[in-house]
């Protein structure tokens, strides 16, 4: 969906497996198929475990603001109402990928996951390792919150009862708070945190290591925004909804029609077939 959730929730060799169902008896077709379904499934519970015990970790140290900390929760309701009243499902779409790109689009998502996700936690990490309580306090709220966006995805995105659009927002709602986050952050390690004059090597590069990882966060999630959620995502996922929506009253249109034929053809006869007066 936003990208990074299809990074951690992508199944690589679906196409393969798929292309060997005519060569493979179907008993252990079938016992494959549910074997790598059940490791998909336990991957997916891996990692949204690891992930609720980022969260859970981030709420706890007293690192993450107020605001952070109740977006989620304020995010959660407001998608709620969404799929209640403004967005009602259309039709079972848990689980499909409303976007699906080219090898140089999941290497930009792979880049992503990278500079949004892997090298903060390990920027986080080492701060906690550099006693650096600057670099941690910095950089926490925005893996508190992509943490948060990451589980939400994947658990609307295995329910039936989110439509398109509501899906597709809750990617757009995140990036849109995270980059206030990250200019927080490069203001932080920028001017907040100014290089010290007769600092080691190591604390040089420590700390242009930061301010870098900053910039390139807001670089990447700033493209993100404007140049694929709001222009692409976005519009693909209410194109989709509304297919959705039109193949549902044209079936609903055509079951009403055949059943006022049938209603018609046997409404002038009686139960013997000859026709009433």
């Amino acid at each position: 969906m936003s990208g990074l959730s299809l990074a951690v929730g992508r199944r690589p060799n679906q196409e393969a497996t798929a292309g060997l169902a005519d060569v493979r008896p179907a008993p252990a077709i079938k016992r494959q198929g549910q074997a790598v379904v059940g490791g998909v499934m336990g991957s997916l519970r891996v990692i949204e475990l690891q992930l609720v015990a980022f969260i859970m970790v981030f709420s706890a140290s007293g690192l993450v603001p107020f605001v952070d900390l109740v977006f989620p929760a304020f995010t959660t309701l407001y998608i709620l109402a969404l799929s209640r009243f403004a967005f009602p499902s259309a039709g079972s779409c848990g689980g499909r990928e409303l976007f699906e790109g080219s090898r140089a689009f999941r290497a930009y998502v792979v880049a992503g996951t990278t500079v949004g996700l892997f090298l903060p936690l390990a920027y986080v990490l080492g701060g906690f390792a550099r006693g650096d309580d600057h670099a941690v306090r910095s950089a926490t709220p925005h893996l508190f919150l992509l943490s948060c966006q990451i589980l939400t995805e994947n658990v609307i995105a295995g329910m039936g009862i989110f439509s398109p659009p509501v899906r597709a927002i809750v990617p757009l709602l995140y990036t849109v708070r995270r980059v206030f986050v990250i200019i927080d952050w490069i203001y932080d390690v920028w001017i907040n945190k100014p290089l010290p004059t007769y600092a080691s090597v190591n604390d040089v590069a420590w700390t242009w290591f930061g301010r870098s990882l900053a910039t390139a966060n807001l670089l990447y999630f700033s493209i993100n925004l404007f140049a694929f959620m709001i222009p692409r995502f976005l519009p693909r996922a209410f194109e989709k909804y509304l297919k959705e929506r039109e193949e549902i009253y044209a079936k609903t249109a055509e079951d009403k029609r055949a059943r006022a034929a049938m209603d018609q053809r046997g409404g002038g006869k009686s139960v013997d077939g000859k026709k009433m007066d």
